[in-house]
Formats: structure tokens, sequence, C-alpha cells
């Protein structure tokens, strides 16, 4: 399995790496069958990073994109900027698969980002840390992403990060106007991320 945080630095990446590892392959065992693809499905993994989906899923027909080049992505790769245009049809996938990459799009772009996940799949399965929860997903601090961006950028360089970044996560209700009904992963009882999963045959 790649590592959660193998670009994040300190003890705090150190320490939560395998809590985060094991919470990844759970979300993926009890969410993905959700999409119900069929033998032979082709699958469009947006934000692959270096291994992304096909880390769970390595005898799917998977292709990759990414804004920067991903020369060791173990398949089809296309280097695109999925909130200006994907290189692909409509309806051309079976299934767009997004993990924890919508927080990382400027909140202007949101929609143009989703309505292109939407028109090149049949389906999708799009997840992004929530709002909600107390704890940053990327820097690993408390209330981080609850602070205003003045506050929010000294703090940050004390987490596992590293340089700043301007991510906003996501409430219910904005991943609903994007992607659909949403549903919940939770951690001791409080939301963690938010999924939204729309099978290709409806």
């Amino acid at each position: 399995m790649p590592e959660v945080y193998a670009t994040a630095r300190g003890p705090l990446a150190r320490l939560a790496e395998p809590f985060a590892a094991r919470a990844r392959a759970r979300r993926h065992e009890r969410f993905f069958a959700l999409a119900r693809l069929r033998p032979g499905a082709r699958v469009l993994d947006v934000g692959c990073g270096s291994i992304g989906l096909r880390a769970f899923e390595p005898a799917l027909d998977i292709t990759g994109v990414d804004l920067v080049e991903r020369p060791e992505y173990p398949g089809p790769f296309v280097l695109a900027d999925a909130a200006e245009a994907l290189p692909f049809a409509a309806a051309q996938f079976d299934l767009v698969y997004c993990s924890s990459v919508v927080e990382h799009i400027a909140p202007a772009r949101r929609e143009a980002f989703a309505r292109e996940l939407r028109r090149v799949g049949r389906g999708w399965f799009v997840q992004s840390p929530a709002f909600s929860f107390p704890v940053e997903p990327h820097a690993l601090l408390p209330f981080a992403h609850w602070l205003p961006v003045a506050l929010r950028r000294p703090y940050w360089r004390l987490g596992a990060a590293g340089d700043w970044e301007e991510i906003a996560l996501l409430r219910r209700a904005e991943m609903e106007g994007l992607f659909g009904p949403a549903r919940a992963e939770r951690l001791l009882g409080l939301t963690k991320s938010w999924l939204c999963v729309s099978p290709p045959d409806g």
C-alpha cells in the first residue's frame, strides 16, 4: 500500500501513517462495492497520485489523471486539469473515482471540476474529508481548518503538511450540490469524510 503521508514531515505524520493507511483500506472495503462495477468496467482515477485506486483494485481497467506528471504510475496516464477540461468523450468511463482531491480545488472552480467528472463518467465515486471533523487531515492539527486564513497560516507550520496550501474542506451541502447524496464515513461517532457514490447503472 502507498503511504498516506508520504510527502508529510515530522513525528505527527509518522504516528498517523499506520492509522491512516488502515482507515483508507477500511473505507475502500466498506464503500467501493456501492459503485456496483461490472467486469470489464472502465474507470478514470482523477488525482491518482503515484498509484491511487490501483493500490486496491489492480485488476480494474483504470486510467490515471493528475495535474503533474506521474512517470511511476502503473498504467495509462493523462496529464490534465479536470477543472479546465478532460480529453475524453462524454460517458467514456463507467466510473470516475476521485479520493481526497476536491478539497484541494479552489471553491470557485469546484462546480466546473464536478461538471467535468460527471460528463465523462456514467457513474462516480467521490470522497472528501468533512469540514465538521475536528482534526484537519492534511496538517494533522486540531481545528486548523476552522481558523481564518490569517491565523491558519502560522499554525499550519506546526503540522505535518509542510508547505502552506489553501485547503477548504467541504460541508455536506456542498458535496451534495456537486455530486448528489452523500454518505458519512464516521470515526468515534464523528463524520470524518463524505462519500458520494453514483453507480453507472443508476
